[in-house]
């Protein structure tokens, strides 16, 4: 059986495009097209992965991801209107973990869902390989939890998957490209800040329990993960 993934968006005539494309790559298709069903939806049924629209009548796009964030850690990539990087924005920091320009190619859909499906669920060849420490912060990747002092840091599947790659370089530069290919799954785009809104997203998480400053950033190379507690 393949990857069961949610399709929610009112243009019937795309789902059925997309769910038939998408069945003869492997994945297990459902569409809904309408918010207020998909959201009642996805509290009763798991689904591998959710590709949402942001453009839908009556409850908005960004309204049932903010409403479905609540619940469900669900990996989701939006379909957003091309060349509206503010919804885009807006969708990552309610914790999207990609998203797609529409008209999509549905070629490049099924990568994206086959990259995010892969990083959600990486293999773990032993115990050693499970889990990473660095200071207060401890992750484990079997169970993909990550914890600051103790305390469960909430993060979505892609949150986890940027952290993993910073705290495994902790005292290390790492580079926003190395961050998209194995924390994305694929190659860092030309005014792409999908990273960028997932670092600050997981600094707020660590600093709400007092994990400030630990990851600083340093410019014109990337990111690094900082040795110490997080205390000033």
């Amino acid at each position: 059986m393949g990857n069961n993934v949610l399709i929610i968006d009112d243009d019937k005539e795309l789902c059925a495009l997309l769910s038939d494309y998408l069945s003869m790559e492997g994945f297990d298709i459902e569409a809904i097209h309408d918010g207020a069903e998909a959201v009642a939806h996805c509290r009763v049924q798991h689904h591998d992965a959710i590709v949402l629209d942001i453009m839908l009548p009556g409850l908005q796009g960004l309204d049932v991801l903010r409403q479905v964030r609540q619940f469900s850690s669900t990996p989701i990539l939006m379909l957003t209107a091309r060349g509206e990087d503010t919804d885009r924005i807006l969708g990552l920091e309610l914790g999207a973990d990609d998203y797609l320009p529409k008209p999509c190619n549905p070629r490049e859909l099924a990568a994206r869902l086959r990259a995010i499906l892969r990083r959600a669920k990486p293999a773990v060849e032993d115990a050693t390989e499970a889990t990473l420490a660095a200071g207060l912060t401890a992750m484990n990747a079997a169970d993909r939890s990550a914890t600051f002092a103790g305390t469960d840091l909430q993060l979505t599947s892609t949150e986890f998957n940027v952290l993993q790659v910073l705290v495994s370089n902790a005292g290390r530069v790492v580079s926003k490209e190395m961050l998209s290919q194995r924390a994305l799954g694929r190659e860092l785009s030309a005014y792409d800040r999908s990273i960028d809104v997932h670092i600050s997203k997981i600094r707020k998480k660590l600093s709400a329990l007092g994990g400030d400053n630990l990851i600083v950033s340093v410019r014109g190379s990337g990111y690094q993960f900082r040795l110490g507690t997080g205390e000033n």
